[in-house]
């Protein structure tokens, strides 16, 4: 009965994985595994390397849709090409690198994703990541609602 057991977990475990797409999933085992000050430091590393605003956008921030949810300030965009990949646009201040960081997971981790795996990202995938360790609750429910919002403009592009 234990082997059945065991059997079952490892096909739970396996299917929420096959959620997220693998450059993503690569970045919450990251976080996973890391102990709480690697943490820290892995979000302010992503921070880092959200890419910067597009010109069409820092033209045009009317084009950009703020995340309310967010205590800090934040906003974005996305588009799906005919091919169906998907391209996301963050903007967060440089003055909170939590939000940037997050931002910047996202954009790595969903960088070539197309519609369809956008769309089947958990809204909690972060859980596993162990960011609670790091992050207030607050921040956590804002991240939560980033990828809702970037999930419901998919689906508008996409008419799902």
């Amino acid at each position: 009965m234990e082997g059945r057991n065991a059997g079952i977990a490892t096909f739970f475990s396996y299917s929420e994985h096959m959620a997220v797409p693998e450059k993503l999933q690569s970045i919450v085992d990251l976080f996973a595994g890391a102990p709480r000050d690697m943490k820290l430091q892995a979000l302010l590393d992503y921070s880092r390397r959200l890419p910067p605003l597009p010109p069409e956008f820092a033209d045009h921030p009317e084009l950009l849709e703020r995340v309310h949810e967010c205590q800090s300030p934040f906003f974005l965009a996305t588009d799906v090409d005919p091919d169906g990949i998907v391209t996301i646009v963050f903007d967060a201040p440089a003055e909170t690198p939590t939000t940037r960081g997050y931002a910047g997971i996202l954009a790595e981790g969903l960088a070539g994703a197309t519609a369809d795996e956008v769309l089947a990202v958990p809204d909690d995938f972060y859980q596993g990541m162990g960011l609670d360790d790091v992050v207030s609750p607050l921040r956590l429910r804002g991240m939560g609602a980033i990828v809702a919002r970037l999930k419901r403009q998919v689906a508008a592009r996409t008419n799902t």
